[in-house]
């Protein structure tokens, strides 16, 4: 064997075959990489092909990825469609991160229950990525045992590899143009977007669902080694892909539901998964892994729970701050039945928002919204908001006792403008709903299920659970502004250094809430006023591309990203362009940390939601206009232009296209987070 090459093994014995021949049209035309199948493999132990680190192992045990000694990335699938088998035919031996020797064994395989269920039991061994590691696989169709040889790879060397970047990009651009020769006529616009999305992702029967946020369509696929990451990612009207959570994220940008619509309308409403968790998550095996996954699962309510509502905080944001602009200038009075009107415009989504998060909450945990939305009503009943004013009598464990139940001392707090205690309670509902259901005889179960839930999951809040959430977040949001007042200046800098690489990380959903919790607690932030400068600074950098740029796609991108995070939603322009290009979010972090320090030093605080450029009413305090908005308007200033003008000198050239790296969101454990 040259040193130049590697041998693959047989995971089974079988009939070696080219991977062209394999009865699967995506792993035929290899579009996953080049490779081989194991026709009519014989029950057993399955083998590794190669030594290397396990890199992933599927749910349901019908394939893993192995990464080599030699940096080939090999996919083995066990058996076509398999996946929908739910793992029955197969047993596991190995785990991510395992290091394998080559032949050793990784799994059982059952043929005839595969056969049984009319699947085909042809094994695939794909290099996901030949196209930058082989030159060539030498083949000829034998008949192997399980652990002996079945292929010889060359291996290319560095400046080969490096001289077929190009090429792996015209495979995209041909994988494209044979989807667009495919597609019908009469499909233009987000119809046309959409159905080349699909067909490049495996096709509409690789979808199991699809969901979106604010600026990504997220999909559950079958198989996702069967979708095209570098030609979706290179379509007009994408920004990237990006695999997170379970999920084939495809980023679009301001554009999302249009283009979620189109795919909708192409798939069946059946495929349209809301909100709703449809990837179960591993049982973790130890107690830190249930650490993980409880940290994981809480973000992910959080974002499910919030991103529906983040458009209205935002546009009541935007009012308060006119409300604010028009008492500064004398136009209406706070007594006025003008001011009364706007006002509660403004205020009523976060007054009522135990109502609206309820209802998101319940859908992303399974409970019925309708019934935990009462629940929110309950919460914000003007006879609770009345009672929680009264005077506390008594205290327990520093939690001020000031009404009762049937004699009972309880503490009543204000539900009004909160989050974390109606999530608990749709958590709760999650619970007790199936358990009723369970119970109540079919006959009545209309009427008593939504009567014993409203109940029990109300008492279970007011009297227990809300108090003890209230103290815990209360706690929470009086630490950061403790660490605020312990210094704003080197707090504006770090958190607006490093805010944004909280997005990266989905993290920046756990701080969301406490800023909606302040602005509705106390009706201003100091933090979101710091979070604000973070956004003009990757709005920024967009903008130094936009400028610079002589290629009509990346400006194409930087345009609506510039706009986009001006008006406040950051993601098109990181990952379509700053962590996308090296250097561009290293400088756009260093221009959000200038703009945190002086929003810090200047005491800059916010009183509505909204942040970046379009949010400027949110920094108008309704008391009069003071130095806040000033110290905004230089902070703002600030940022924009240091990461402007690193971005411009330091942070980008043309040439940096050729060479983009693919964004992906960084794992926490066993969770890849998810963004807005």
């Amino acid at each position: 064997m040259s040193e130049h090459s590697v041998r693959l093994l047989s995971p089974a014995s079988g009939t070696i075959i080219p991977i062209d021949k394999v009865p699967d049209k995506v792993f035929a035309s290899k579009g996953v990489g080049d490779g081989f199948g194991v026709a009519s493999p014989a029950s057993g132990e399955m083998r590794t092909p190669a030594a290397g680190k396990i890199t992933m192992v599927a749910k349901t045990g019908h394939a893993i990825g192995i990464r080599t000694e030699e940096g080939l990335d090999l996919l083995v699938h066990l058996g076509i469609d398999t996946v929908e088998l739910e793992g029955k035919p197969f047993e596991m031996r190995v785990e991510k991160g395992q290091q394998v020797e080559a032949g050793e064994v990784f799994a059982t395989m059952n043929t005839k229950a595969i056969e049984g269920a009319g699947k085909d039991t042809t094994i695939i061994v794909a290099v996901t990525n030949s196209k930058k590691k082989l030159d060539a696989i030498a083949f000829d169709e034998h008949q192997a045992d399980a652990g002996e040889l079945a292929v010889e790879a060359a291996l290319k060397s560095e400046k080969s590899a490096q001289q077929d970047d190009a090429a792996s990009k015209a495979v995209a651009t041909q994988a494209q143009a044979d989807v667009e020769k495919q597609r019908p006529a009469e499909l233009s616009g987000f119809d046309a977007l959409a159905w080349d999305i699909l067909n490049l992702i495996g096709g509409k029967e690789n979808v199991k669902s699809v969901t979106h946020c604010i600026t990504r369509e997220r999909f559950y696929l079958h198989d996702e080694s069967k979708a095209n990451d570098a030609a979706v990612a290179d379509l007009d009207g994408v920004i990237d892909v990006v695999k997170a959570g379970g999920q084939y994220q495809v980023v679009i940008g301001p554009d999302v539901e249009d283009v979620y619509d189109a795919i909708v309308k192409q798939l069946g409403e059946d495929k349209a998964a809301g909100e709703q968790e449809v990837e179960k998550k591993p049982r973790p095996d130890s107690a830190w892994g249930w650490v993980k996954l409880g940290f994981s699962s809480l973000i992910g309510v959080i974002t499910g729970s919030m991103i529906p509502i983040i458009g209205l905080l935002a546009a009541s944001g935007i009012i308060k701050g006119i409300l604010s602009l028009l008492t500064t200038f004398e136009v209406t009075t706070q007594d006025s039945n003008t001011f009364q009107i706007i006002n509660a415009m403004s205020d009523s989504v976060f007054f009522f928002l135990p109502i609206f998060v309820g209802f998101t909450a319940a859908k992303r945990l399974g409970a019925d919204p309708i019934i935990v939305a009462i629940i929110g009503g309950v919460l914000t009943h003007p006879s609770i908001v009345e009672l929680s004013k009264q005077d506390a009598n008594g205290s327990f464990l520093s939690v001020p006792l000031n009404g009762d139940f049937f004699g009972l001392p309880i503490n009543i707090a204000s539900y009004s403008y909160s989050i974390f205690p109606i999530i608990v309670a749709a958590w709760v509902a999650s619970k007790v709903e199936p358990w009723l259901k369970r119970i109540v005889p079919n006959t009545v179960r209309m009427i008593f299920v939504p009567l014993l839930e409203v109940v029990i999951v109300s008492l279970a809040i007011l009297l227990i659970l809300g108090p003890v959430v209230m103290f815990i977040s209360g706690g929470i949001a009086n630490g950061i502004q403790w660490l605020y007042d312990l210094s704003p200046t080197i707090s504006g800098l770090f958190i607006g250094g490093f805010y944004q690489v909280l997005v990266i990380f989905g993290l920046h959903w756990a701080v969301i809430p406490l800023v909606a919790q302040d602005i509705a607690n106390t009706g201003h932030s100091y933090l979101n006023a710091i979070i604000s400068a973070t956004m003009v600074a990757q709005g920024g950098a967009a903008l130094a591309i936009l400028v610079k740029s002589k290629i009509a796609k990346i400006k194409g991108l930087a345009g609506p990203a510039t706009i986009s995070a001006f008006c406040g939603v950051t993601e098109p322009a990181m990952y379509g362009l700053n962590l996308k290009y090296g250097r561009v979010f290293a400088m756009a972090s260093v221009g959000g940390a200038a703009g945190g320090l002086l929003t810090g030093l200047f005491n800059v605080n916010m009183w509505g939601f909204t942040g970046s450029l379009i949010g400027f009413t949110s920094f108008v305090n309704p008391d009069g206009l003071d130095f806040s908005f000033w110290g905004f308007l230089i902070a703002s200033g600030v940022a924009l232009a240091v990461s402007f003008t690193l971005t411009y000198l330091f942070g980008f050239k043309d040439s940096d296209v050729e060479q983009a790296r693919e964004v992906k969101k960084v794992r926490l454990g066993n969770r890849e987070p998810v963004a807005k």
